[in-house]
């Protein structure tokens, strides 16, 4: 964190809940996917906007090292497709977690590996930068209850510069999900 209270390497919101990019990155406006995600988030009335990295985070481990946080903070959105009727199941993880598939598939059934084509098509955002929140079409949504191990997390806004700050429980409510047991054992 800098001095000022935010995360090294993001640029805070401007004019309050309104985020903007500014410098480098061209002007004061936001990537369409990061404007969805403000949106939704300012529909629920989430506390938090936005903010853009300034650099890419297409990683849970680049997220955490832009933002000085745990890695564990980081809730990644993976995609899978289901095979029965091709709707796309959404599991937020833990960044310091791997999904078991087989768990998800004992409550979702049969899932397969989805391509950057198939993530773009059902969310909106691209790889790096999926959103738990504003999908394209609403998916079929799992929250890691590994999250909960965490007063505060982070999930992507968007796009791979894109971020918002929330709670595990807000994270439950907006994107309208079950908690439940969908990663394997932490190795040692």
């Amino acid at each position: 964190m800098s001095a000022a209270g935010q995360p090294q390497g993001a640029r805070a919101p401007l004019g309050g809940s309104d985020p903007h990019v500014v410098g480098e990155r061209g002007g004061d406006s936001l990537p369409e996917g990061v404007q969805r995600v403000a949106a939704a988030l300012a529909d629920k009335n989430h506390p938090h906007a936005p903010v853009m990295l300034a650099d890419a985070a297409r990683t849970a481990q680049q997220a955490a090292d832009a933002l000085g946080i745990e890695v564990g903070q980081i809730a990644k959105s993976i995609i899978f497709r289901r095979k029965a009727d091709g709707v796309a199941v959404l599991v937020i993880t833990s960044g310091d977690r791997r999904v078991d598939e087989k768990k998800v598939e004992a409550l979702v059934g049969k899932i397969g590996r989805a391509d950057a084509e198939f993530v773009k098509a059902r969310t909106g955002f691209s790889i790096g930068g999926v959103s738990p929140v504003a999908h394209a079409e609403p998916p079929l949504t799992l929250v890691d209850r590994e999250l909960f191990r965490f007063a505060e997390i982070w999930a992507a806004a968007g796009h791979p510069h894109g971020v918002f700050k929330l709670r595990p429980q807000d994270l439950e409510s907006l994107a309208g999900a079950p908690v439940a047991d969908v990663t394997q054992a932490p190795t040692l």
